[in-house]
């Protein structure tokens, strides 16, 4: 096991050392306190940077529920950051004028009825409505001169509100979709109306190159997620007159994409192809005729972000492994050099301007912050979490282990302060989703993945990159494909069994959580593999691969990066009924706690009922199932994200209690809320 708590991380427990007598771990409690900066920019001088900071709404201190709100901040000179709009709702889209003088960002403030563009001048002041539409506005780009604005947006919404009043709301299923077209609108003309550009699809993102006279769109055929996900494309789009110039035709999953300096190139990132489970492969295209050329396309990374450096090289941010790194290619797709930047952070995206260049970084002591990056390293500008100042923070390793096949498995420990128990400690075995997706070693704690305020109750937490993570290159990513629940499930129990082996925790007391694919492996750990586990929290997961298929708005990733098969292919209709907990459920002795929002089109709520009804007609296994009424694939509103918390260590407090524990009766459905947000009972 390597240690990589280093610098940094050693620094930042010498400052809690010096106030250990007031120090203490993580709790439930100060979830809604962790702020993470996101959405960044430079200033075209490289003077300034904006970028914002997630607000969570906190509970405890009497905000209303809701999702969390997003404030803009700026550092100028590379002082100390100055808050520039706060309140509430969620600023997104931030970019300098073309001058440099102001910064724009997307919001719905005031009297908006939808997402609208303001603009404030650095040098203070009030925020000023730059432009609304009839309809939110999406993604967007300035002329270089400032004076036209293009962006993205739908038709205003019409409906037919008396036949609404009478009751007559039926809908057709995947029918009347609101496609977003590119709009023009100058900004110069007074009362001027947007124009439609181009409506050649559905477009979720935009670019406009230096000199102005080239869009570059991302258009999918429709809204639906599944389109976004497989069929999106780069058009190259003429800013005059909305004609296509060319099409990348890019056969997989795009990501982010910048236009060089000299308006001839897109950098992007992307699959290699229709069955690479994600965009991670830096590529080039040209911008005249669409033609492309993959440039990295055996490296053992992820690229998640790429910026130009001039006309001739890339900045592309590399999730290597559980770390990251800024590397710097060439056209040729070779690897000029690795900016300067410490091991402890892991690098989520950056930003460049007037020569300089700015990310966003997050490490095991805390969240993501804003870094300038120089040639002597990366110097940390930003710090919305000085609470943490008086937590003591558990330890985080990177753990690595061999599965039963030979196959090297990394992942992440988080171990509790004090001595180790003497069978070791009770383990949460923590599964990301996706599974095209994976744990990075920097700051690993949200509501659904307990990583610190686990530790702080006393629990070893592990989040293993199981086989199908990526950060690993593609052919590490296509392993777990055409075998679910296969593979990539034996090295979850692989995971646990090293670090049973390893004396770091007790066999019997281990519990396995996680959402969406993760929500999967915590139901197949609750059957097929029940033995291993003495409960379960699954959230929002896949119970049967069978009725998944057409309940899913997924069906073609699924074909192409997951099954590779359709059900009806080759009496495959067998083999996924068999990889589905379901199948299996009448041997669960793992207490199960299922979760899910009640709107969740990812995968269908009906998934938690079919395993709920299922453990509890043919088990006496303790099974409970809990909606939330306003959620999707995932939890966004404070309250429901708290409940998940709470209720999740309440069920492994009481299912991973030292002794025959799998046999208690469920905990009480009420989490004491009113006592714990100072509130009075109605009852």
């Amino acid at each position: 096991m390597r240690n990589v708590l280093s610098g940094l991380a050693v620094a930042a427990v010498a400052v809690i050392g010096a106030g250990a007598a007031e120090a203490r771990p993580m709790e439930i409690e100060d979830l809604p306190k962790v702020r993470h900066a996101g959405n960044l920019a430079v200033s075209p001088d490289g003077a300034a940077f904006a970028y914002t900071v997630g607000a969570p709404r906190n509970l405890f201190e009497g905000d209303e529920d809701g999702a969390a709100d997003a404030h803009l901040y700026v550092i100028r000179n590379g002082g100390a950051p100055v808050k520039f709009v706060g309140g509430e709702g969620a600023i997104s889209g931030v970019q300098f004028a073309p001058d440099g003088d102001s910064v724009i960002f997307r919001a719905k403030r005031g009297e908006d009825k939808h997402a609208s563009l303001y603009s404030i001048s650095l040098d203070g002041g009030e925020a000023t409505r730059l432009f609304g539409h009839v309809a939110a506005v999406g993604d967007y780009a300035l002329s270089p001169n400032g004076d036209r604005l293009y962006f993205a947006a739908t038709d205003k919404k019409e409906e037919d509100k008396a036949l609404k009043d009478k009751g007559f709301n039926a809908y057709a299923y995947e029918e009347n979709l609101r496609f977003a077209s590119i709009w023009s609108v100058s900004l110069r003309a007074e009362d001027a109306e947007a124009e439609k550009l181009y409506n050649g699809g559905h477009v979720s993102g935009i670019e406009l190159s230096a000199d102005g006279r080239t869009l570059v769109a991302a258009v999918a055929p429709t809204p639906l997620v599944d389109d976004s996900l497989m069929k999106r494309r780069m058009h190259v789009i003429d800013a005059a007159d909305g004609r296509v110039r060319a099409v990348v035709e890019t056969p997989g999953k795009i990501g982010q994409f910048r236009i060089s300096p000299d308006s001839s190139r897109i950098a992007f990132h992307a699959a290699t192809d229709i069955s690479d489970t994600s965009d991670g492969v830096l590529m080039v295209a040209d911008i005249r005729n669409g033609g492309f050329r993959q440039l990295t396309p055996d490296a053992l990374q992820h690229i998640v972000d790429v910026e130009w450096l001039g006309d001739d090289e890339i900045l592309a941010v590399a999730h290597r492994g559980v770390g990251s790194a800024l590397a710097v290619y060439d056209e040729a797709g070779e690897e000029q050099r690795v900016l300067n930047v410490s091991d402890d952070l892991v690098a989520r995206n950056a930003a460049v301007g007037g020569g300089r260049i700015a990310m966003i970084a997050d490490a095991p002591v805390h969240p993501r912050a804003v870094f300038a990056v120089r040639d002597g390293g990366a110097q940390k500008l930003s710090n919305h979490n000085e609470w943490l100042a008086g937590v003591d923070l558990a330890e985080q390793t990177t753990f690595t282990y061999e599965a039963r096949d030979g196959r090297a498995i990394e992942g992440l420990l988080i171990t509790p302060a004090g001595r180790k128990p003497r069978r070791g400690w009770p383990l949460i075995l923590t599964v990301h989703g996706g599974p095209e997706a994976h744990f990075s070693d920097g700051w690993i704690t949200r509501y659904s993945e307990p990583g610190q305020f686990a530790a702080g109750d006393g629990y070893a937490v592990f989040y293993p990159n199981y086989r199908g993570s990526t950060g690993r290159g593609v052919a590490f990513a296509k392993e777990h494909q055409n075998d679910y629940a296969g593979k990539e499930f034996n090295d979850l129990v692989d995971g646990v069994d090293a670090l049973v082996e390893a004396g770091i925790v007790d066999r019997a007391r281990v519990g396995v959580t996680g959402g969406s694919y993760g929500g999967y492996a915590s139901m197949w750990g609750a059957s097929a593999q029940s033995e291993h586990f003495a409960a379960s929290v699954a959230f929002v997961g896949i119970s049967n691969q069978v009725s998944k298929f057409g309940t899913s708005d997924i069906p073609w990733e699924m074909y192409h990066v997951h099954s590779t098969k359709w059900p009806w292919d080759d009496d495959n209709w067998a083999n996924l009924l068999e990889r589905s907990p379901l199948y299996h459920v009448g041997k669960s002795t793992t207490p199960t706690l299922i979760l899910h929002g009640a709107r969740d089109t990812r995968v269908h709520p009906s998934q938690s009922m079919e395993f709920y009804r299922s453990m509890k007609v043919r088990t006496d296994t303790p099974v409970r199932l809990v909606f939330y009424p306003d959620e999707g694939h995932g939890n966004r509103k404070a309250a429901a994200q708290l409940d998940y918390s709470y209720r999740l260590m309440r069920w492994m407090d009481v299912y991973l209690a030292d002794g025959d524990s799998r046999d208690a009766p469920m905990p009480d459905f009420d989490l004491g809320l009113e006592e714990k947000l100072g509130l009075e009972s109605d009852n």
